[in-house]
């Protein structure tokens, strides 16, 4: 399918996020064939042939129960760097009681999983695909290191940081301890050497100067973007953007760590086109293959638990818990408070 054309120049990413201009200012640093060096050999890419262990009607969603280290060492899709995007949302080893996963490992050995699964998920993007990490506070700062090739051990393959947003929800664990936690890191990265995915259309939402005071200048725009509308900011809260927690409609049983379909649905419309082949090493609850499905996009899943992989595919066969064409609103927190102002 052919990879989305270039954006009028006021539609693309400024002060230095430029992914052209981050890949040439950093290949000056490294070898001439553009790769980092060394790289931990993780084995030959060519495990045995694996099929699916499910599969919708023309396999354009695919779901393989496994450790994604070995799954993805199998499939001829990775060895050939055939993906657009892959999101991964890992165990946080966060000692939770998955069904079979232990997720209570010592750092060095958390630390080693993890450069060992994104190493075979950059290998796995075509050039300038891309590739989203959620995690928490205790790992982001090592996974950007890692990616940025600064660590002993290197991601096997130049990649451009283009965003390092944040998932803001308002149900965070209580606590006296410490400042309340309320966020997750959504980490956005670009693999050199091709054309990357650059949607910002597809995910407009409603200005805040549009939507709070009314300002008139935001109707009238002479900068290509519809009147009211802006690309998102890089933290992300609103409606339907909440944990998923107790009776929400989106809720999964068996399942207390999942995503909600609003976050999935931006990440997948801005950085893929349909038809397009999109990866989650990590299933979990089945969220990225509902989405990518729904949105017209072919879908790879690999899940540890067997049970869970189950239940995932499902919920991909299943759909939306609600649609995702609804107009966007503000992602203001007090969308009123122009009305709550004290007097001065």
């Amino acid at each position: 399918m052919p990879r989305t054309p270039p954006l009028p120049r006021k539609f693309r990413p400024t002060g230095g996020r430029i992914v052209a201009e981050m890949n040439a200012r950093k290949a000056r640093s490294l070898p001439e064939n553009g790769h980092a060096a060394p790289v931990v050999d993780l084995g030959p890419l060519d495990g045995p042939h694996r099929e699916p262990t499910y599969a919708t009607p023309g396999a354009r969603s695919r779901v393989f129960v496994g450790d994604c280290r070995e799954v993805l060492r199998s499939l001829a899709e990775v060895r050939d760097s055939k993906f657009d995007l892959v999101f991964a949302d890992p165990p946080f080893n966060w000692n939770r009681a998955y069904d079979k996963w232990h997720d209570a490992l010592p750092e060095r050995e958390y630390l080693d999983f993890t450069y060992d699964w994104l190493t075979l998920c950059v290998r796995a993007l075509r050039p300038g695909g891309s590739l989203w990490v959620n995690i928490p506070d205790d790992w982001a700062a090592e996974i950007v290191c890692f990616m940025k090739g600064r660590m002993d051990r290197k991601p096997g393959a130049l990649l451009a940081m283009q965003n390092w947003c944040i998932w803001h929800y308002r149900f965070g664990q209580n606590t006296n301890a410490r400042f309340i936690n309320s966020k997750v890191h959504a980490l956005h990265f670009i693999k050199a050497g091709g054309i990357n995915t650059w949607n910002p259309q597809d995910v407009l939402e409603v200005s805040d100067r549009a939507s709070i005071y009314g300002d008139q200048r935001t109707m009238n725009k002479n900068d290509g973007m519809p009147a009211g509308r802006r690309v998102p900011l890089d933290v992300w809260y609103g409606a339907y953007w909440g944990r998923i927690q107790g009776n929400n409609k989106e809720r999964r049983h068996q399942h207390d760590n999942q995503l909600p379909e609003t976050y999935l649905a931006r990440v997948i419309r801005s950085t893929s086109n349909k038809g397009d082949l999109v990866l989650d090493p990590f299933l979990g609850s089945g969220t990225t293959g509902v989405v990518a499905h729904a949105l017209g996009r072919k879908f790879v899943g690999v899940e540890f638990s067997a049970e869970n992989a189950q239940r995932a595919f499902d919920r991909i066969k299943s759909g939306l818990t609600r649609p995702l064409g609804a107009d966007p609103i503000s992602t203001a927190i007090f969308p009123k408070r122009r009305t709550m102002r004290e007097p001065r």
